[in-house]
C-alpha cells in the first residue's frame, strides 16, 4: 500500500513510512525540517538551512522599472515570493533545470548568478550562462553510483535556483576525504504556491518513469517527424518550395518535411497565405504529399491588431486576448507591428484557438499541414526583457507573473488539440514549440532557439539537449548549421553529422544568411551531408522504437552516459558524448580541423563495436580514433540488437538486424505501427518484437496486433568466438517449416516477415 503510516511520534517529531517501509519521512516540528530516509540512510532534507520562505506584501503596489524599454510593472499587494532549500546527502553531481546554454552538470553558483528559470526570447544567447532562455523545466536530478534522486519544484513564475556543492575542490584535500559530499539547492520563486515533489528513484530509469507519471509521457511522434526537416526564414514562394523539394530528389538526399516561416502569410496574419506568393497552398501540399512529404507553417501567439481582419475582431469580441492592468486589451509590438496576445490560460480561448485549425476555417490547409509555434515565451519587442509585463492580466484575474513560464505550454496544448480535432481524433500531429514547461513532452517537440553558426554553439548544443532529455523533454534538437550567420563547409558537415544522431533533425537559417541547401557547397560537402542524412534514415526503426520506450516508460532516446552506466563515476560529468538508447554511443565532432577524437568507452567488461568497421574495443578506457570529414565516432554496445532500415527513405519496408554478441548473447526490440494514427493506442494496432540471442538461438517474440509487410532482409552477427557451420531458420505460419544455409556473417535475402513468428538457430 502507498498510504502513509505513523511509525513513531515524539514531542518534537513524527516518523512516517509507506510502501514496504524501506522509505521513511521524519518531520521535525521546530524549526520545521523534513528528512527523507531509505533504509535509515538520509537521502534529502527539506529546510535543512532554514530557508523556507513565504513573503507577504502588505503595502500598496510596488513598481519595477525596466530602463532599456522604459517600462514600469506594478505588483499588487498580497502573497509574493516563496522559497525553500533541499540538502541532497551524498550527491556531488546534479543535472536538469533547462533551458540554459551551459554544461550538463549544473555548476556551483556561489561564485556568480543563480540559475534563472524565466522564458525569454534571447537572440544569439550567451554561452555557459545561467540566464533563462526560451523554456523552463524546474526539475533537478541528482545522481551518485547507488542512487538517483529528483526534486521537482512546480512553479511557473520567475524562479532562481542556487546550487552549492560541499566539499568543493577548493577545500583542503584531507578534509575532502573525511566529509561526505552533499549538495544544497535553494529554490526561490517570485510568486505562486509551494508544490515540491521529491522523486526517490532509486535508479535513473525509475526516476524517469516517476517523473513521466507525474507530468506526462513523451508523445509518440508520427514517423515522418523523425526524418529530416528543411527550413528557412523564408522560402520565397511556391516555386521556390518546389525547387528545393526537387533539389533533394535530384541529389538523392532523403527528407520528409519542408517549412514556411512568417513571410508565407498575408501581412503576418497567421492562418492566412500571401495571395501573390502562395496562390495555391492546397496544390503545393498535394504536390508534396505525392512524395509522402509534409508542410509545416508557423503560427505565433500574437495577432495583428487589425480591425479590418475578421480573426482579430473575432478574438477581441470573444474576450480571447490578454488584458492590461486597467482592463483594456494589452497591446505589444511583434512581427506584424502592433499586436494583441491570445490568452491561452482560458479554456474557452484554447478551444477557440484550436477551432482555427479546422479545415473549414484555415483556408488553404490540408490534413498534411503541421504547425510551428514560435515567439511564444511570449516575445514582445517593446516589453520588459522583450516579453509581456508581469502585471498583464489573464483569465480569472491572474497576473502574468503567476504563469509566465506556462504561456507557451498552453499555446502548444491548444495547437495540439486543434490538429487532433481536425482529423476527428485519428491522426497524430506534429507541433514544434520554442517555449516549454514541465509536461511539454506530451505535446510535441522543442528546439534550442536562435543559435549561431559557430563551433562553440555546435558544442553547447549537446549538453543543452542532454539537459532537456534528463528533464523529460525528449523530442528536442538544435538548428543545423546555426540560425544566425553563415557556417563554413566543415562546420556545416559536422553539424549535420551531430544532428543526425539527435532526436529532432532540422536545418534552419535566418533571412539574412546565405542559402544553405545541402547541395550548395560542392560535391565533397554534399556527399558528406547526404551520407549523414541517409544514415539517419537507416536508423529510423531504432529511433522509432526508442520513442515508443519514451512514450510508454519515460526513457529518453538521448541519454547521458551515466544513465546507462550509473556506477561509473567517469561518466558523471561527460557531456560531449552520449548514448542513443541503450545500444549506441555517439561522440560528434565539435572542433574545427580535428584529426583525432578521444572517445571514452564506459563499462569495464563491456565490448564496443565501431559501427563502420565492426572492430571490437574493450570498455573502461579512452580510445583515440582517427577522423576524416566523412566519419563521426559511433559505437554499438556488445550484447545489443539494433534494427536498421536497408533503404534511405522513411517508407522503406526492409530491415536489417545488426547483432553484436557479448559472451554469446544479445537482445533488443523493434516497435512498428502505421506511423501516423492513434490506432496503436485505440485498437492495439502495433507490433513490438523482442529479439534475444542466447545459446545460438534468435527467437522473435511479439506483442500487439499490427499486421505489416515489413521484413527482416538480413542479419549480421559480430563477435562469435567460433565460426558456425550452418544457420537454420524456423518460420511459423499455416505450416511449420525450416531451411538451412551455410553460415556467413552477413546473412542476406532472409525476407522474414516481422509480423510472423520465427527463430534462427546458429550451429
Amino acid at each position: 500500500s502507498g498510504r502513509l503510516r505513523v511509525e513513531t511520534r515524539t514531542m518534537d517529531s513524527v516518523t512516517l513510512s509507506w510502501s514496504s517501509a524501506r522509505h521513511r519521512a521524519r518531520v521535525w516540528r521546530f524549526p520545521l525540517r523534513v528528512e527523507l530516509l531509505c533504509e535509515e540512510e538520509v537521502m534529502a532534507t527539506f529546510n535543512s538551512k532554514g530557508k523556507l520562505w513565504f513573503e507577504t506584501l502588505q503595502d500598496g503596489p510596488r513598481r519595477e522599472m525596466f530602463v532599456l524599454c522604459k517600462c514600469t510593472c506594478r505588483a499588487a499587494p498580497g502573497p509574493s515570493s516563496i522559497g525553500a532549500d533541499v540538502c541532497l546527502h551524498g550527491f556531488s553531481h546534479v543535472y536538469g533545470l533547462p533551458e540554459h546554454a551551459d554544461s550538463l552538470q549544473l555548476r556551483d553558483t556561489r561564485d556568480g548568478e543563480p540559475y534563472r528559470l524565466y522564458n525569454l526570447d534571447v537572440f544569439a544567447y550567451d554561452l555557459y550562462s545561467r540566464r533563462g532562455l526560451y523554456g523552463s523545466v524546474p526539475l533537478l536530478v541528482a545522481h551518485k553510483p547507488d542512487r538517483t534522486l529528483g526534486v521537482f519544484w512546480l512553479n511557473a513564475s520567475e524562479t532562481f535556483v542556487n546550487i552549492r556543492y560541499s566539499p568543493t575542490d577548493h577545500q583542503v584535500f584531507p578534509l575532502l576525504l573525511r566529509m561526505q559530499p552533499e549538495t544544497d539547492v535553494h529554490w526561490l520563486s517570485e510568486s505562486g504556491v509551494m508544490d515540491c515533489v521529491v522523486l526517490l528513484g532509486p535508479g535513473p530509469r525509475q526516476l524517469f518513469s516517476q517523473y513521466a507519471q507525474l507530468t506526462g509521457y513523451q508523445a509518440l511522434p508520427p514517423l515522418f517527424a523523425l526524418g529530416y526537416h528543411q527550413c528557412r526564414w523564408n522560402y520565397r514562394d511556391e516555386a521556390d518550395v518546389k525547387a528545393v523539394d526537387a533539389g533533394f530528389d535530384r541529389h538523392n538526399i532523403p527528407y520528409d518535411v519542408i517549412w514556411l516561416d512568417i513571410e508565407h502569410t498575408d501581412g503576418k496574419r497567421y492562418f492566412t497565405w500571401d495571395p501573390a506568393l502562395f496562390p495555391d497552398p492546397v496544390g503545393l501540399q498535394r504536390h508534396l504529399e505525392t512524395k509522402n512529404r509534409k508542410l509545416v507553417v508557423i503560427s505565433d501567439p500574437h495577432i495583428k491588431a487589425d480591425p479590418d481582419w475578421s480573426l482579430f475582431c473575432e478574438a477581441r469580441d470573444g474576450g480571447h486576448f490578454v488584458k492590461d492592468r486597467e482592463g483594456r486589451l494589452y497591446r505589444g509590438s511583434c512581427w506584424p507591428g502592433e499586436c494583441c496576445y491570445v490568452d491561452f490560460s482560458s479554456p474557452d480561448t484554447r478551444a477557440w484557438y484550436s477551432s482555427c485549425f479546422g479545415l473549414d476555417r484555415y483556408k488553404g490547409s490540408t490534413p498534411s499541414l503541421h504547425v510551428w509555434n514560435d515567439m511564444n515565451e511570449p516575445s514582445v519587442f517593446d516589453g520588459p526583457e522583450q516579453t509581456m509585463p508581469k502585471d498583464a492580466v489573464h483569465y480569472g484575474g491572474w497576473e502574468h507573473r503567476e504563469l509566465h513560464n506556462l504561456y507557451g505550454f498552453y499555446q502548444h496544448m491548444a495547437t495540439l488539440e486543434g490538429l487532433i480535432t481536425r482529423s476527428g481524433g485519428s491522426e497524430r500531429p506534429f507541433i514544434l514549440s520554442r517555449s516549454f514547461f514541465a509536461g511539454s513532452q506530451r505535446l510535441g517537440a522543442v528546439w534550442t532557439g536562435d543559435n549561431v553558426a559557430s563551433w562553440e554553439y555546435l558544442k553547447i548544443s549537446i549538453p543543452m539537449l542532454l539537459s532537456l532529455s534528463v528533464a523529460g523533454v525528449a523530442f528536442c534538437g538544435a538548428d543545423v548549421g546555426g540560425f544566425i550567420q553563415d557556417p563554413d563547409p566543415e562546420l556545416l558537415v559536422r553539424w549535420y553529422q551531430a544532428a543526425a544522431l539527435q532526436p529532432f533533425f532540422r536545418g534552419h537559417s535566418a533571412n539574412v544568411t546565405k542559402r544553405r541547401e545541402p547541395w550548395l557547397f560542392g560535391v565533397t560537402v554534399t556527399a558528406a551531408i547526404r551520407t549523414a542524412i541517409q544514415q539517419r534514415y537507416c536508423l529510423l526503426p531504432y529511433w522509432y522504437t526508442l520513442f515508443h520506450q519514451a512514450h510508454t516508460a519515460g526513457l529518453p532516446p538521448l541519454r547521458p552516459l551515466w544513465v546507462e552506466f550509473s556506477r561509473d563515476p567517469s561518466t558523471f560529468a561527460v557531456d560531449h558524448q552520449y548514448m542513443i538508447g541503450g545500444a549506441l554511443l555517439a561522440c560528434p565532432v565539435t572542433e574545427a580541423a580535428l584529426r583525432e577524437a578521444q572517445v571514452y568507452l564506459p563499462g569495464c567488461g563491456e565490448l564496443w563495436y565501431d559501427v563502420h568497421s565492426a572492430k571490437a574495443y574493450e570498455g573502461g578506457a579512452t580510445l583515440s580514433l582517427p577522423l576524416t570529414l566523412d566519419t563521426v565516432p559511433v559505437f554499438q554496445r556488445g550484447g545489443s540488437v539494433v534494427c536498421r532500415s536497408t533503404g534511405s527513405g522513411s517508407c522503406t519496408a526492409e530491415l536489417r538486424l545488426l547483432l553484436l554478441s557479448l559472451q554469446g548473447a544479445a537482445d533488443g526490440e523493434l516497435y512498428l505501427d502505421d506511423g501516423h494514427s492513434f490506432s496503436y493506442r485505440d485498437r492495439k494496432a502495433f507490433c513490438l518484437r523482442s529479439f534475444s540471442l542466447m545459446s545460438g538461438r534468435l527467437p522473435a517474440g511479439e506483442d500487439g496486433a499490427f499486421d505489416c509487410d515489413t521484413v527482416v532482409h538480413s542479419v549480421t552477427v559480430v563477435g562469435l568466438k567460433n565460426k558456425p557451420s550452418t544457420v537454420t531458420v524456423h518460420v511459423s505460419g499455416e505450416d511449420l517449416w525450416c531451411y538451412m544455409t551455410v553460415y556467413h556473417r552477413h546473412k542476406r535475402g532472409l525476407n522474414l516477415r516481422v509480423a510472423t513468428d520465427w527463430d534462427i538457430q546458429i550451429d
